[in-house]
């Protein structure tokens, strides 16, 4: 009888909750503010409402399309420093090697550079706190390093053949970020420029590239590289794809349940619209990549080099709230000049396999086989000058095939990569030889044509990978990924003793689809 009266009280008072909190909710926006209100008021334990939006925000953005995205203050503000170019701090590059910051370069000109601190220093404190030998995570030093324009931070550092450790006073300052990672002659005549992003400084950085490879070394041909460029500012690729065309030329429209078309076109003869220029992308080219691919070959102003793009057409727009946060929504599609989207199918809610589509692509030959890729008929357009046939629906197929070469990097070389061991060794051998080799070799000239990577660096990684259980198949296995070590090698070694530039003008010598593009140049 005691435990059937209990029953009953436990019942009479969850009726009677439920009976007193009946919420009206007009629209699906008062039935999720009442269900946040319910829950800070009534729940068992305490909790954050800040918390609970930010979930509620992201599961409903979850179930549309795979870009449209919620992003907290502290990331907001990362990507916003992205895509403005710059930030405020010390001016360093550098990696983390043996739980310890290593200087790998100063920003020419910059506040380190200013206080005296050189690539090779590892900083051990800030602002006489320790950051070395404490597990620190590289987000954490990175925010102790940055701070507002004008403000002086302390920096520890222990150097090479110095015994105490020496003190810094360094006066933060605006460090540009660049978004052209290299811009050098790659064969007589021809040019060649690599896009990273797009940021609002993009399109300066061109210019100024251009104009330095014209007037002081003879470009009359362009290879602009989107390989890997995930896309970013619309207006950076609108003001690029100008210098091509003529004035009046369509770039590319967007349009939207809610948004009306808007369209994008060329404001004046562009100073490039004579030079031939090759286009290369990758299946990792999206975005603001594929709006510059598209309008080449729509005009067919140019070739378009490598495999097909990413695919995605789709046009977000940022919506700020007073915290800082921001939800990166999408509201239009946009459509190259020829009226084709080439945005891929997706499932709303499933970004898993939107995600692994490109597992997919590879998984069915498509990436090594032009053949495996079929467009279906009902999205074929046709370009605006020579009526050739392009495709909507998944990415710009480029003119110009490249097969990705699946026996260049072994699976061994990958393994030795994702444990991070190519760097970590590089970084070290740099750091004990770094003295010697600028000695020895004074101008990326000699360091090219001289320079060749030694085998107890290759050994070293190996032994490294053996102790992390990474080992190759076979002698053969071991050969081929040897081969293809000692480019990245020399590539890594080169990009820490000058800049990214140098990076690719020893990498591009193996990348397929740069010199499928020479080629084509060339012919």
């Amino acid at each position: 009888m005691r435990r059937l009266f209990l029953l009953f009280i436990f019942l009479l008072t969850v009726g009677s909750l439920s009976a007193q909190f009946t919420l009206g909710s007009r629209t699906p926006a008062d039935k999720i503010a009442n269900a946040i209100r319910l829950i800070e008021q009534l729940y068992v334990d305490t909790v954050n409402g800040d918390k609970l939006a930010e979930a509620a925000i992201v599961a409903m953005l979850r179930e549309l399309d795979p870009h449209s995205s919620y992003a907290s203050a502290k990331e907001a503000k990362a990507v916003n420093e992205n895509f403005a170019g710059s930030f405020e701090g010390v001016g360093v590059q550098f990696n983390m090697v043996d739980d310890t910051l290593l200087v790998v370069q100063t920003i020419v000109k910059g506040p380190s550079e200013k206080a005296g601190i050189i690539a090779g220093d590892r900083i051990v404190s800030v602002d006489d706190q320790p950051i070395a030998g404490v597990k620190m995570s590289r987000e954490d030093i990175m925010t102790r390093l940055r701070g507002k324009k004008g403000t002086v931070v302390r920096i520890g550092v222990v150097r090479r053949g110095v015994k105490e450790v020496l003190y810094f006073n360094v006066v933060r300052d605006k460090i540009p970020l660049y978004t052209i990672y290299a811009r050098y002659m790659i064969a007589p005549g021809i040019g060649y420029i690599r896009i990273e992003n797009f940021g609002e400084n993009t399109y300066r950085e061109f210019t100024d590239a251009v104009q330095l490879l014209q007037q002081q070394q003879g470009m009359q041909r362009l290879i602009l590289d989107l390989q890997d460029n995930g896309g970013g500012v619309l207006t950076a690729a609108t003001d690029i794809v100008n210098e091509f065309l003529n004035s009046g030329d369509l770039i590319v429209y967007t349009e939207g349940r809610k948004i009306k078309r808007q369209a994008y076109t060329a404001r004046n003869h562009g100073r490039l619209r004579e030079m031939p220029v090759v286009v290369l992308v990758n299946e990792f080219s999206a975005s603001a990549s594929e709006i510059i691919a598209g309008a080449i070959q729509d005009h067919d102003r140019g070739t378009i080099v490598g495999r097909r793009s990413f695919g995605k057409g789709l046009v977000q727009r940022i919506i700020s709230f007073q915290d800082g946060s921001h939800i990166r929504l999408t509201m239009a599609h946009y459509y190259t000049p020829s009226g084709r989207c080439i945005q891929k199918p997706y499932t709303k809610g499933d970004a898993k396999s939107y995600a692994l589509e490109l597992d997919e692509r590879l998984k069915h030959g498509e990436l090594t086989n032009a053949d495996s890729i079929h467009f279906p008929d009902s999205l074929r357009y046709y370009t605006l000058r020579e009526h050739r046939p392009v495709y909507g629906g998944g990415g710009i197929m480029p003119d110009v095939f490249v097969p990705l070469d699946t026996t260049r990097y072994t699976k061994y070389h990958r393994q030795l990569a994702a444990k991070n061991l190519i760097i970590e060794t590089t970084l070290r051998y740099i750091d004990d030889n770094r003295a010697k080799l600028k000695k020895q070799y004074t101008t990326f000239e000699e360091f090219r044509n001289n320079f060749n990577v030694p085998e107890t660096l290759v050994d070293a990684i190996y032994k490294l990978g053996k102790e992390k259980d990474v080992i190759p198949k076979d002698d053969d296995e071991r050969q081929r990924t040897t081969k293809a070590l000692n480019i990245q090698l020399k590539a890594l070694v080169a990009r820490d003793l000058w800049d990214m530039n140098e990076y690719y003008i020893i990498s591009n010598t193996e990348n397929d689809i740069v010199q499928r593009a020479l080629q084509v140049l060339k012919q």
